[in-house]
């Protein structure tokens, strides 16, 4: 018979049973994912449908653009939460993409000429950073592919000289 001690501690490490927490945290963060893919959703219609309606006054071409670039945001932000709910990975691509995009609409929105050569300056090493990160996440993904062929390469020769030497009598 066990003691009422032990069945205590057999029933607090079945309690905390840490591949069950752990996927209980990721159910509620891919649920909280889900409600900001929602949210997300029902905000680019209400900007869609602002976006109709200013166009029947008349035309102020930076708060349309700004509109559409807002947009144009969000849609990139729908896609990094879908990918992260696919793959359950941040995607450094669109995130770069989106923050591009946003730096963009701000000099949009403040006009270019109104702001101080000093941030326009920041904004272009900013966007600068940006694009390099991209590229260096470009040329990343080339590496590891060309490594991951070559690795299936040779797998399937290793593959290919056993099967020919089990063939082979010796």
């Amino acid at each position: 018979m066990l003691k009422t001690s032990e069945k205590n501690t057999r029933s607090f490490y079945n309690w905390f049973d840490r591949e069950r927490i752990v996927h209980s945290l990721e159910l509620v963060q891919n649920l909280i994912v889900v409600l900001l893919c929602i949210g997300l959703f029902c905000t680019m219609l209400i900007r869609l449908g602002d976006i109709f309606i200013s166009l029947l006054q008349p035309l102020r071409f930076q708060d349309i653009t700004s509109d559409i670039l807002f947009i144009l945001i969000l849609v990139e932000l729908f896609r990094l939460l879908i990918i992260y709910l696919q793959e359950q990975r941040i995607s450094v691509g669109v995130a770069v993409e989106v923050s591009i995009v946003s730096v963009l609409r701000e000099v949009i929105i403040r006009e270019v000429l109104e702001i101080p050569w000093q941030q326009i300056l920041a904004v272009c090493a900013f966007l600068l950073i940006l694009a390099l990160l991209l590229l260096t996440r470009a040329w990343m993904a080339k590496i590891f592919n060309t490594i991951s062929l070559e690795n299936n390469q040779k797998l399937s020769e290793n593959a290919r000289d056993h099967s020919v030497e089990k063939r082979v009598p010796i």
